[in-house]
């Protein structure tokens, strides 16, 4: 949920009150002019030193902020509600959207080209925009929001020829749900590798019985891992892979999406040999390659949106043993 915390006094002390929504007039609410610091959770906010959305802004994205700018000077609230994703403005060179123009889809600072203190007029195609006097977010600021178009900076803002640094307000943390398909499991490759061999020779007329290896412990390995199906995708939360009751893969962004489990696996091994018999008893264990699709419901500002990635597994848990008896030939005295 969207939500912001506002606080009487620095450090998060104090009366505070919580809103979901807008709050054109915070008097109204028993709450004016007397913000110190906030929490934001979810998409970013705009406060406002007076009613009805008026007056120089201050921007807050999610996170703690001990103390405020606009300290004691609050007077109106409102939630951003664009979609933050993938965000998109036009910068142009003269009002009314004349002259050159630059399309600029991230953080800016034109002071490091040619764009500096030259724009005076806008289109946003995606998202909510902080344009800064200064660089380095410095200075004046105006909020340029989606669907929205600014054909003249002089009238209202005198901006002509300023804006040096451009910013895009960045959307709250996602929550993410994976889910394995398993009924789309496919098996890439299997192969069998020999774990141990044992042999048992009986040379008697007696059938003798195999006693010596009643049972062996082997520790066998699955390696999990997890890619992105499209390769430029990126998700910053990290989220949890459940591939069974005992064993999650985490997934977080620039730490590995691989890991390696183990187990200890117990081979009950109980034969008869027969009279001038050899006995060759092989542990095997059948490595299995196999690829499952996962579904991801990525969840912000209230919309979902679903991407497909993979998780792939090499496991040697399944050990099964072989016996192959061969007849020892005896040679008859002369």
């Amino acid at each position: 949920m969207n939500k912001i915390i506002v606080y009487e006094q620095e450090d998060f002390s104090g009366l505070k009150k919580e809103f979901t929504s807008d709050v054109p007039d915070l008097r109204s609410v028993d709450f004016g002019d007397c913000i110190s610091s906030l929490k934001v959770i979810g998409q970013p906010w705009i406060a406002f030193p007076d009613p009805d959305y008026k007056g120089v802004p201050a921007a807050y994205e999610e996170g703690e902020h001990k103390s405020l700018s606009l300290n004691n000077q609050i007077s109106s609230l409102r939630l951003v509600t664009e979609d933050l994703e993938n965000p998109q403005i036009t910068l142009y060179e003269h009002p009314n959207y004349e002259g050159v123009s630059k399309v600029i889809t991230e953080e800016t600072d034109l002071t490091y080209g040619y764009f500096n203190d030259r724009a005076s007029s806008h289109v946003v195609q995606k998202g909510a925009w902080l344009l800064y006097e200064h660089s380095r977010r410095k200075g004046w600021f105006c909020v340029a929001r989606e669907g929205t178009k600014n054909p003249n900076y002089g009238p209202l803002f005198n901006f002509h020829d300023k804006c040096s640094y451009v910013y895009p307000l960045k959307g709250g943390r996602a929550s993410v749900a994976a889910k394995i398909l398993w009924d789309l499991k496919k098996i890439e490759s299997e192969r069998e590798v020999v774990l141990d061999e044992i042999i048992g020779i009986n040379n008697t007329d007696y059938e003798q019985t195999f006693t010596s290896i009643n049972s062996r412990v082997y520790e066998v390995a699955t390696k999990h891992s997890f890619k992105f199906m499209a390769p430029t995708l990126q998700i910053d939360e990290k989220f949890s892979l459940n591939i069974d009751p005992s064993t999650t893969l985490t997934v977080e962004k620039e730490k590995p999406d691989s890991m390696v489990t183990s187990d200890k696996i117990e081979v009950t091994v109980s034969v008869k040999i027969p009279p001038h018999s050899e006995l060759i008893v092989q542990v095997i264990k059948k490595v299995v390659t196999a690829s499952v699709p996962v579904e991801m419901s990525i969840i912000r500002n209230r919309k979902t949106k679903t991407e497909i990635g993979e998780y792939r597994s090499m496991s040697g848990r399944q050990v099964s043993t072989k016996y192959t008896m061969k007849p020892i030939v005896v040679k008859k005295k002369t």
